[in-house]
């Protein structure tokens, strides 16, 4: 099973001049639609007097969820060109944002292309890119009476403790690479009285 994706580990910048027009380059791994719409609100307010914040992301294991924005700029020169270097890197979880400030003189659609593509080109060369896995999260509840039973599995399937609460009643979300997720949870449904809930893919 494929369970690996390769993403960003922070911020970067990078820049691409042509004929005047100065292209600011921001890539950010982020998590949701939201998260990337807030960056870009952020963004446009830093750069408020910049003619254009044109943006593509890529969100999901496989990208699955994309989107490209050209925000003014002729269909298909901004937005597009970005997304061809996310895929062009294999990168997901990843938005970059391009900011244009106008030099003047009109790049024609060929020129846009290519500068959107080169700015995002320098920033993602700029990045650093990390491989990760593909991970299912699970929450479990259980007495605090099975709590050795649970603590034997997690030792023996070595899960990432994310959050834990133990009182009468224990509450734990584990998190573990996709190709181990079966045999943990077949382990954990064995456990009497525990109740064990899938959150997803992280």
């Amino acid at each position: 099973m494929e369970d690996t994706y390769k993403t960003i580990q922070q911020k970067a910048e990078g820049l691409y001049k042509e004929k005047g027009s100065k292209f600011i380059a921001y890539a950010y791994p982020i998590k949701s639609e939201d998260e990337a719409k807030e960056i870009v609100q952020g963004l446009k307010k830093e750069f408020y007097d910049a003619r254009h914040h044109c943006y593509a992301y890529r969100l999901g294991p496989k990208g699955e969820s994309f989107r490209t924005n050209d925000d003014g700029e002729p269909s298909s020169t901004a937005g597009r060109p970005i997304y061809g270097q996310l895929l062009s890197f294999n990168i997901t979880n990843v938005l970059v944002v391009v900011i244009r400030y106008f030099g003047g003189t009109k790049l024609g659609v060929s020129g846009l292309i290519n500068a959107y593509q080169s700015a995002t080109q320098d920033v993602l060369q700029n990045a650093d890119i990390l491989e990760k896995t593909v991970d299912v999260c699970y929450q479990i509840h259980f007495g605090y009476h099975m709590l050795n039973d649970v603590m034997k599995t997690i030792k023996d399937e070595q899960p990432t403790i994310e959050h834990q609460e133990f009182d009468n009643s224990c509450t734990i979300k584990l998190s573990i690479r996709q190709s181990r997720a079966d045999v943990l949870e077949a382990k954990l449904t064995n456990v009497e009285g525990l109740h064990l809930e899938n959150l997803g893919t992280i």
